[in-house]
């Protein structure tokens, strides 16, 4: 490659750093699995795959949690020298202005696919992105409020699903709780990881604001909490072999607070960082476990 050619694709490996684009893949297979096996459970699963309407709905969420991730790392630019020097040494390579002019289109995108679908989703969106903006804006330097917004941020996208499929079971919002908590959690952690940085630039976050100590104790109380939707999820709704999933997830979490009480560094907490990322990874692909015969005979996937 010439010189040209690799500016090139320096500035595109930057961005895809920018909008975590690895993350994003796995969102929009959640929201498809999320559709097939507990939303809607009772439609051909070929309908959800082939409709419409569904793909520029996960589309649009995926867009928008790009553009998310780009206004994100646009404010946190100073704190992320800090905390993750390599990873914004990449995400530099592409400017400021730049990374605003791209997360400007994105969002006019959005809101023109939107469009084709319904006023409705128009609102659900334009709300989506004006929320991510003013968390990243203003709520994120605050403690507790910053840790909630950003969960429920994360959880959005899927009500998109619920309110398209008019679908508000029980089920669906205990499995939402579910995911709310282990996320709550992750967002704390994450500010131990990014303590330094915080305290540098003044950001309120629950371990800078009320020590260490405390946020731990949260920590552990949202832990022991994910009991009550594991509860209801295994003994009271019907997941069918996902409760393999629910059962394994307690046994990992209880690993998860002793690791956690005998924490006192970045290394520890990007651990555990790490553990909550694959209990809610594997969690994303244990959806099928709910009903498995839609890979194993296709029975639900055609019809027959």
């Amino acid at each position: 490659m010439n010189k040209q050619t690799k500016i090139v694709m320096l500035k595109i490996f930057s961005m895809f750093s920018v909008v975590r684009g690895y993350n994003i893949p796995v969102i929009a297979f959640a929201q498809y699995l999320a559709a097939i096996f507990i939303i809607s459970p009772n439609r051909r699963a070929l309908s959800i795959i082939l409709d419409g309407n569904l793909l520029i709905l996960v589309l649009s969420s995926s867009l928008t949690i790009a553009t998310g991730y780009i206004i994100n790392n646009f404010y946190d630019s100073k704190k992320d020298l800090i905390n993750r020097p390599k990873k914004s040494q990449i995400d530099r390579l592409v400017s400021q202005a730049t990374k605003l002019q791209v997360y400007f289109t994105v969002n006019i995108v959005v809101v023109l696919l939107a469009f084709l679908i319904s006023f409705r989703a128009v609102l659900f969106f334009s709300f989506y992105i004006f929320f991510i903006w003013f968390y990243s804006h203003k709520l994120k330097k605050y403690a507790i409020v910053g840790n909630l917004t950003a969960s429920f941020l994360a959880v959005f996208p899927f009500f998109a699903i619920f309110l398209y499929y008019k679908n508000l079971f029980p089920q669906i919002f205990v499995h939402a709780l579910f995911l709310f908590l282990l996320l709550f959690i992750r967002e704390i952690v994450k500010d131990f990881e990014n303590l330094k940085g915080d305290i540098a630039n003044n950001y309120s976050t629950i371990p800078v604001k009320y020590g260490e100590l405390f946020a731990k104790r949260i920590i552990l109380i949202l832990v022991c909490s994910t009991i009550v939707p594991v509860y209801f999820l295994v003994d009271v709704y019907d997941v069918g072999y996902m409760d393999l999933y629910f059962y394994i997830c307690l046994l990992v979490l209880f690993i998860f607070m002793i690791v956690l009480n005998k924490a006192n560094d970045k290394k520890h907490y990007l651990l555990l960082h790490n553990i909550l990322k694959i209990i809610i990874v594997s969690g994303v692909f244990s959806i099928v476990l709910i009903n498995p015969k839609v890979l194993l005979h296709a029975e639900k996937l055609f019809g027959f």
